[in-house]
This record gives C-alpha cells, sequence and structure tokens, in this order.
C-alpha cells in the first residue's frame, strides 16, 4: 500500500472552484481536499479492520465512501454553501447532492463481475458506503422490496458516477485499481465468512454473524471519516488521540502496588485475596469466555481489573471495556480504578475513560470528550446501554465504537441484568468477537444466568472458564447472611416498617428493598414516625445527585454505628458499597434477593446478617412484567427449597439456589429472548433476530435472490436496550439544581445550553407519561423556554424526603409527620 498523508494534513486556502475538488469546508477557510480525505480515510479505515485481517476491506471503503463528491454538482453545492457563508443568501438544503451512492455502485460493479465470491464481498462494501451517512440501510424492506439493488441501480442522474469517473485523480484511482486487483480484498472476507460457517451450523446464527461482520466494518469506516473530518477542521485533536501501544506492564504494576496495600486481617479478605489471586492465575489462560462467579462483596471488581490488565498484557491486546448494568456501578468503578492507573503526576484521563449519558462536563477534558466518540481509551467504563446500542443501535453515531471491541478485554459486570428480549442478540454477537475479532469476555456476579444453556438454534453463549477453581466453596466460605421465609402470609406496609424496627433494634441497622415507588414510599412513611432511629428512603423519583448524596449520609451513619432504617427501590441493589445489620425483601427474583443481601454484613462485621423475605399485600402490577415473572420463578424455587427432602435449602449463599431459578425463569420467558417487534416496526409480528440475520418473511419475495437480505435499518429503529417511553424532567433539587433551572432559562447561546444540558443529567428524573400528564395537570411543569420542550419541575413538588411528588410538598410533610 503506498504510503498516504496523514489525518489532518495540511490543507488548501483556495476558494472552491477554482483549486483542487473538495472534500469538505472548514470555518477558517482552509478546506480539506478530496484526495487528502480520501487517502487519509481509507489509512485510518485500514489500519482499523487489520485487527481482524479486512486490512483491504478498509482500504477499499475509505477510498471510494466519498467517490461521488468527484461530481461537478457536488462541488457546485460547496460553492453555494460557501457563497451563502460571503453573501448570507439561501443556502443549499443539506444532503441535497447525493454522494455515497457512486463509490457504492462502482465497488459493486467492479466485483460483482469477478464471480460468486466477490460478488458477496461487493454486496457487504458497497452496503457501507452507500450507507455512511444514514446507519445501514435494509437490504430488503420488511415489505419485500429490494432495496439494495433499487440503491445499486439508481439513474446516473442521481448518483453523478460517470461525473465521479471521469473527474477522479490520479493518485485515487490507482489505487482503487490496486486494491480491486488485489486477491486479499476478496480473499480476507471470505475466509471470515467460511470461519463463520464452520463455526456455526444454524443459517439464522450464520446471517446474523456476517451481519455483524458487515456493521463492524462499517464501523471501521464511519469511525475513519469522522477522525479525519474532525482533526481537519481542527487539527488540534490529534494531540489527544492514542497513537502509541499501550504499556500494560505499567498499568498492571501500578495496579499490583495498590493490592499490596489493602487490609489482610479478618478472613472476608483473605478470601478476596484468593478471588484475586485465582484471576491473576487464569490471566495466562488463552483468550476466550470467562466467567467469573463471586459472592457479593467478594472483590470481583478490582479482581477482574486484575485479570484484564495481565491478559491484555499477556496477549498484546488494544483495550479494557468494563460494562456495568448502571451508571452508579461506573461512577464507584471508575474512580477508583482512576485513582489507581492514573497517579498524581500522570496526565489525567490518559488510561481510563468513563462514558455514559449522566456523566457530569465538569469531570471532563477536552481529551475525554474526544475519545469517547471511539473509546479510543486503554480502559474504558461504561453501560450496557452504550455498549448494545454500538451493536445495534441507529444512526452512525453510536456504531463508531464497535471496531474498538475487537482484541479487546470485555468485562460484564452483573450480567444478570441483561434483558431478556435481547439475550439472542447478545450472545451471538459476544461469541462473534471472541471467535472472529480476538477478543476475551468475561461475565462477571454472583449470579451467572446460564445463557449457555438458552436455546442453541438462536443462539447460545459459548460456555466459559469458570475463574474461580471451586465456586460452591467459595461461596460457602463468604456465606455472610442467614434467609428467613416469610411468604406464608402477606405483609402491609406497616407490618414491614415494625418489623424493619425490630430488626434494627436487634442489629442497629436494616434495608428495606422493595420492587416500586410507591411501596418504598409508603414503607418509609411509616418508619418516619419512628423515634430513636434516622429513617432514609431511596428510589427514582429522586434525582441522581439526591440519590448520591442521601447514600453517603448514610454510610456515614453506619459507619458511625448510628440506628438507621433505609427503604429503597432496587437501585441499592448493583454498585452501592454499602453494610446493614439485616435486609428485608420484597418477593422478587432470586437473583435480586441475593443482590440484597450482598448489602448485608458485606464485609462480616458480625458473625451472621439476616435477610428476610417477605410478601406484601396485592399483586405486583401486570405492567412490571419483568419482577412479576421473576417473583413467579423465585416462588418455585422457594417452595421447593421448603419441601423436607429437597437436595438444596433456603441458602442464598448457594449457587445452585439461582441455577435453579434461572432455568425456570428463562424458561418462562424463552419466546422472548429473540426481541420480538410487531406491525409498528415490521409490519408484522417478527423479530429483530430475524430481521437481522434471514429476513425470511420479507426477503422472499426478492428475486433473484440476494446474498445479503437483513433489514438493518429497521432493527435499527426497532431496537431499544430498555423501555425509554419515558421522559425526562428537571428538578430543583438543592442550590445547583435550582442554580442548572435557572440559568437554562435564560440561556439562549447553543453552547451555554448544551454545557447546562449536560450538567442537568444529575438533577433529572425520568417520568411516565401518565405521571407526566398529571404533573401537567396540576401546574407543576413548565417549559424552560417556550418551545424547547425542556420541562422544568416547580420547587412545591419536590421534597428531600422523597424527591418528586404528585401531592406537593406540603402534602407531602402532612403525610410524613
Amino acid at each position: 500500500m503506498p504510503h498516504h498523508k496523514k489525518s489532518g494534513s495540511p490543507s488548501v486556502t483556495k476558494p472552491v472552484g477554482k483549486g483542487p475538488f473538495l472534500a469538505h469546508l472548514n470555518t477558517d477557510g482552509n478546506h480539506q481536499t478530496l484526495r487528502e480525505h480520501l487517502l487519509a480515510v481509507s489509512e485510518l479505515s485500514e489500519r482499523h479492520l487489520k485487527k481482524i485481517s479486512a486490512d483491504k476491506a478498509g482500504a477499499l471503503i475509505g477510498l471510494l465512501h466519498d467517490f461521488g463528491k468527484y461530481s461537478e454538482a457536488f462541488q457546485q453545492y460547496l460553492r453555494d454553501i460557501e457563497i451563502n457563508q460571503d453573501t448570507e443568501s439561501e443556502a443549499p438544503k443539506r444532503g441535497s447532492v447525493k454522494h455515497s451512492t457512486a463509490g457504492a455502485q462502482r465497488t459493486f460493479s467492479c466485483l460483482s463481475m469477478k464471480g460468486t465470491p466477490a460478488s458477496i464481498i461487493g454486496e457487504i462494501l458497497a452496503l457501507c458506503i452507500a450507507s455512511h451517512h444514514t446507519g445501514l440501510i435494509d437490504c430488503v424492506k420488511p415489505d419485500g422490496t429490494d432495496n439494495f439493488s433499487r440503491r445499486m441501480e439508481s439513474a446516473d442522474s442521481d448518483s453523478h458516477l460517470t461525473a465521479s469517473i471521469t473527474n477522479c485523480e490520479k493518485e485515487v484511482e490507482a489505487l482503487a485499481d490496486q486494491i480491486f486487483s488485489d486477491p486479499l480484498l476478496v480473499g480476507q472476507l471470505s475466509t471470515i465468512i467460511k470461519s463463520i460457517c464452520l463455526t456455526d451450523k444454524e443459517e439464522t446464527i450464520r446471517k446474523f454473524k456476517i451481519g455483524l461482520l458487515t456493521r463492524f466494518l462499517f464501523s471501521a469506516l464511519i469511525d475513519a471519516d469522522r477522525t479525519d473530518t474532525a482533526d481537519s477542521a481542527d487539527p488540534l485533536n490529534r494531540r489527544f488521540r492514542n497513537v502509541k501501544p499501550v504499556n500494560w506492564q505499567v498499568l498492571s504494576d501500578r495496579l499490583e502496588s495498590h493490592l499490596n496495600t489493602l487490609g489482610s486481617s479478618g478472613a472476608v479478605n483473605s478470601l478476596r485475596r484468593e478471588v484475586s489471586g485465582s484471576c491473576r492465575n487464569a490471566s495466562l489462560l488463552p483468550k476466550g469466555v470467562f466467567t467469573l462467579t463471586v459472592p457479593t462483596g467478594g472483590g470481583k471488581t478490582l479482581a477482574s481489573l486484575r485479570f484484564a490488565l495481565h491478559h491484555a498484557s499477556q496477549f498484546n491486546m488494544d483495550r479494557v471495556v468494563y460494562v456495568s448494568p448502571y451508571t452508579s456501578i461506573i461512577d464507584q468503578n471508575a474512580k477508583v480504578t482512576r485513582n489507581i492507573l492514573e497517579p498524581i503526576g500522570t496526565e489525567p484521563g490518559s488510561a481510563v475513560l468513563e462514558h455514559h449519558s449522566n456523566l457530569n462536563p465538569v469531570h471532563q477534558t477536552q481529551r475525554s470528550k474526544l475519545i469517547s466518540q471511539n473509546w479510543d481509551s486503554p480502559v474504558v467504563f461504561t453501560t450496557a446501554v452504550q455498549l448494545l446500542e454500538a451493536l445495534f443501535g441507529e444512526g452512525t453515531r453510536a456504531v463508531r465504537r464497535m471496531h474498538q471491541l475487537a482484541n479487546t478485554v470485555i468485562i460484564f459486570d452483573e450480567i444478570q441484568t441483561l434483558p431478556v428480549r435481547c439475550i439472542h442478540l447478545f450472545n451471538n454477537a459476544m461469541n462473534f468477537f471472541q471467535e472472529q475479532c480476538g477478543s476475551t469476555v468475561v461475565l462477571c456476579t454472583a449470579t451467572q444466568p446460564g445463557l449457555d444453556q438458552v436455546n442453541l438454534r438462536k443462539g447460545a453463549f459459548t460456555k466459559g472458564r469458570e475463574i474461580i477453581p471451586n465456586v460452591a466453596d467459595l461461596f460457602a466460605q463468604l456465606k455472610r447472611v442467614e434467609a428467613f421465609d416469610h411468604r406464608k402470609t402477606p405483609w402491609s406496609f406497616q407490618q414491614v416498617a415494625e418489623f424493619a424496627k425490630t430488626e434494627t433494634g436487634i442489629t442497629n441497622s436494616c434495608l428495606v428493598v422493595v420492587n416500586t415507588k410507591r411501596q418504598a414510599l409508603e414503607i418509609f412513611r411509616h418508619c418516619a414516625a419512628f423515634e430513636h432511629v434516622e429513617v432514609f428512603h431511596l428510589s427514582t423519583n429522586m434525582c441522581p445527585a439526591h440519590r448520591i448524596e442521601i447514600l453517603e449520609i448514610v454510610k456515614s451513619k453506619l459507619l458511625a454505628q448510628m440506628p438507621v432504617i433505609c427503604v429503597s427501590t432496587q437501585l441499592i441493589e448493583a454498585g452501592v458499597d454499602i453494610s446493614f445489620g439485616s435486609a428485608i425483601r420484597a418477593l422478587a427474583g432470586a437473583d435480586s434477593i441475593a443482590q440484597t443481601a450482598g448489602r448485608c454484613n458485606r464485609n462480616g462485621e458480625r458473625t451472621l446478617g439476616r435477610v428476610h423475605i417477605v410478601r406484601l399485600e396485592g399483586e405486583i402490577p401486570a405492567k412490571l412484567n419483568d419482577i412479576r415473572l421473576a417473583a413467579k420463578a423465585c416462588q418455585r424455587v422457594l417452595d421447593e427449597a421448603a419441601t423436607p427432602g429437597n437436595s438444596f435449602q433456603l441458602d442464598l449463599s448457594d449457587p445452585r439456589f439461582t441455577d435453579q431459578y434461572f432455568r425456570y425463569y428463562f424458561h418462562d420467558r424463552r419466546k422472548e429472548m429473540d426481541y420480538p417487534v410487531g406491525p409498528a416496526m415490521a409490519e408484522r409480528e417478527d423479530t429483530l433476530l430475524n430481521l437481522l440475520s434471514e429476513n425470511n418473511l420479507a426477503a422472499g419475495a426478492v428475486k433473484p435472490p440476494r446474498f445479503m437480505k437483513q433489514a438493518f435499518m429497521t432493527a435499527a429503529k426497532a431496537f431499544q436496550v430498555i423501555d425509554a417511553n419515558t421522559r425526562g424532567i428537571l428538578v430543583p433539587y438543592g442550590a445547583e439544581g435550582k442554580r442548572i433551572i435557572n440559568e437554562l432559562c435564560s440561556a439562549f447561546e447553543p453552547t451555554k445550553q448544551y454545557r447546562l444540558l449536560k450538567q442537568a443529567n444529575q438533577y433529572s428524573v425520568n417520568v411516565f407519561d401518565h405521571v407526566l400528564n398529571n404533573l401537567d395537570k396540576k401546574g407543576a411543569i413548565y417549559e424552560a423556554q417556550n418551545g424547547t420542550g425542556l420541562l422544568c419541575l416547580h420547587e412545591s413538588y419536590y421534597s428531600q424526603e422523597a424527591g418528586l411528588n404528585l401531592e406537593g410538598k406540603e402534602d407531602m410533610e402532612v403525610n410524613i409527620v
């Protein structure tokens, strides 16, 4: 491959139309030439795809992605934009001249003439080029339309292919011819596709993984294109990008130094050291799939990081991505890791990137903002939502990050929280990364959900090697609670409150965890009248900043050994390092009960903590289907545990308890794991697994049949990790929340608005439509500025004790007292 100019190389200052063909207009007048852009993107995309031995494909799609910009029509479009900037006349409509089809047409035409294997590769590469401004398009639409052929057969007046071929510069043309004639272009991707077909016998899984391969190529192209475009506009960006290999030895040495400072006394700390040692030993094993099954409070966060850093060093891997279900876990873990891997004197952000939706911009640097776009960091902490959006989400923003998961250690913390409907999509995707992309995947939890035991024909997770030599022994040794089953009769909120008071008298502190915000608030109200004990309430009706403050207060009270009752929804069950003397858990999934137990006697402060399982009066609402079905499966396991002669008893430290629970739970929900969608999204009852693989409910009408049939765009628009039918409302919590709202009401500059909105993540509460309507009827909400849709809550509808409430502060205070 000839040497290319680097991304962000010097650009021309000549006006459009009086010099070389241009790719973009930069605000400083230093416009980037098309030749520079195509060669730079080709080089970057080639580098990204070398990780999976598909570098020739990367070089080609990078080179031809903007091929249509060689047309007179596109260059005139740029001239019109520049004239508009100078004269303030009406600008041409953005995207009015199409430029992504020409390169796709040329690629497909050249490769389809070379026989079947090349034709298939041509479809895949043309698809990437044609989609680079929209997200991957549907090959076959749900109504049976052959969308790929329609795009490839676009009229020359629309695609400008002939003009682009005529005007193409010699260096670009010569390089394109060289790549097209290179047998590795077809050979490399054919090898990957053959490997997929040999690994998987089910056609659904084969086509799904070939679709993932296509999206992986697309990811590399999008990242290369957006990176070069940004660096051309602002060459200083390049100083923040990671161009040197990661020095894993330095990072692992820093972690080892920290581990040597940790306390070693006590049985719990001794077992945590054993867990950490097992992770260090396992890091030398070959790449692949691992499970790390450790009881809550067993030190799996630093232990898994120890595995990851040494494993990355052993096999020269690119990065570590640590995936958590909740931002609260990320905040905690990223802070600890950053303090270890970025000691005083090192550049902030040089080793650890924290990326999620609630990140406070005050804590972001220019570097972190830039590298969060594509996870270009040695250690990345992110959420399951962000990762799954990179794999399956809509548009071109999140997909940039997908290719960074190759040759990576991917750690999933609390994997049992994976949404049921995403299970087959997730399983097949992670299998693809460890089989074809050289990645290692680690599933961490105290309650392994058995992803390897689901329907093989739709995609079961590759069975992993367990890092802990004897899981049952570890759980038995780390047993810190005894459990009591009180389900015989349903309990009222008053009974739960009184029992919490009794437990506090015995163990000095009690955690109560329930399934709904209403339950938590009602029990808190009953507890609030108790004397000689401090009572706290936590729920998602409180903004993140409020919850964090409450948790810090509770921790300080516990540390001072003051009598405390905390009533919470399940938000406290994962990622919160806190320890109560006893706990009460409303009936839910066995994994949730085990997580609550992990907040009881967490550090072995007493011989055994006490965990009580109760059944509350009333049915679990039908709309809470996940909780309702989880409770049903758990009820069955608890009934079996209470049966004389059963092989296991009620012991939350026995892995067989949760193993059996997941068998029942997954069996009950086996038809939901392929992500069902309805007519509103797919014109029929269908699944995302089908749309992203064979798409056989639509593709049968396509003649002649195409190899690529996936409805990528339809599936991406339908995909949501979690149900998102909620609306965020800014709340006036504390002086900072009030300041942000006041400034937003008067901020008209887009830059200031954006900065404030990022800060506002910590001061927002998500509500469902019916709650929003009730607040609106009461006059409790208002727009920060007319027409913005940014909703704020009046101060009287937010309280210190309960957060957002429909009753108004005065009524709330009366009810509490």
